[in-house]
């Protein structure tokens, strides 16, 4: 009876192989190099095209794209493909001048905010609600008339100044958790201020939170210079901006010039969808490592 029964102990499983993620799984690889390219492009047009983008050739007015003109000529008779990398060098510096100055304004807001007192944080906050409640574009559309005639800073200045709510409201919350540290609270007693607390001890504490609204707000105020020039109320023809060539879309649908409103539009909108996905892979990573505490 004894010898159909065996006492055996704990069997140990066989080693499972450790299977590494693979380093670029789950990464905007393909966003950030077709943005690297664009950009790149864009910085170095001056080494590789010679066609100034601003020259009108009246008698090559609606050339479709061809071997001489790769992206046709536009109803000025100006080159397309030059005007795309030269163009795009102002669209990127708008979106980048915008952010600086909405990032900025953001960050003295709501870290004031944060370390305020309740009742001057309950009157900031309602101011920046109720600056949240107008539409953005009404703002931007208002500021450029009161300025006056648009050029390339009037239009990163208005854009950035309207841009800022909602960063604002992040850093503020974040800067009412932080506030009563410890090391905050030694910087102040050894007679540290406002800006030595923010930049040294609070600004580390809070940029990862703010890092997707930053390169959305890159996006954001692309996309806002585009939709003036689109309006009519943007920067000046002469002005050459993926906006101010957008601006020509009347007149190349009624000369039916398909590639003076896809080309450029095409560009804008692969640089806006490459930046949003950036955005939202940064988002993803600051949620996951917050989760993770």
């Amino acid at each position: 009876m004894s010898n159909r029964f065996e006492v055996v102990g704990i069997r140990p499983l066989p080693e499972q192989p450790v299977q590494k993620e693979k380093w670029y799984r789950g990464k905007p690889l393909f966003s950030a190099a077709l943005l690297a390219l664009i950009v790149l492009g864009c910085l170095g047009c001056r080494l590789l095209i010679t066609v100034d983008p601003t020259y009108m050739d009246l008698s090559r007015c609606s050339v479709p794209p061809s071997r001489q003109f790769l992206f046709g000529t536009d109803t000025m008779g100006r080159d397309i493909f030059s005007m795309i990398w030269y163009g795009g060098r102002l669209s990127l510096f708008i979106g980048l001048a915008a952010t600086a100055i909405s990032t900025a304004i953001a960050i003295l807001f709501g870290a004031a905010s944060g370390c305020a007192p309740n009742w001057l944080d309950a009157l900031l906050m309602r101011l920046t609600e109720i600056l949240l409640s107008i539409p953005g574009l009404l703002l931007i559309v208002l500021l450029q008339a009161i300025l006056g005639r648009a050029n390339v800073l009037s239009i990163s200045l208005v854009i950035g100044v309207t841009g800022w709510t909602g960063m604002a409201k992040i850093i503020r919350t974040e800067v009412r958790q932080i506030r009563s540290s410890e090391y905050v609270l030694a910087s102040r007693c050894m007679g540290g201020g406002f800006f030595h607390i923010l930049w040294r001890h609070l600004t580390p504490n809070f940029v990862s939170s703010i890092m997707f609204m930053v390169v959305m707000n890159v996006r954001t105020a692309i996309a806002a210079e585009s939709t003036l020039s689109f309006m009519g109320i943007g920067l000046p023809l002469e002005v050459v901006t993926w906006g101010s060539m957008l601006s020509l879309s009347e007149k190349a649908l009624l000369s039916r010039a398909w590639w003076i409103i896809l080309i450029p539009g095409l560009f804008l909108v692969v640089t806006l969808l490459c930046i949003t996905s950036l955005g939202n892979y940064l988002r993803k990573t600051v949620n996951r490592k917050q989760s993770n505490l």
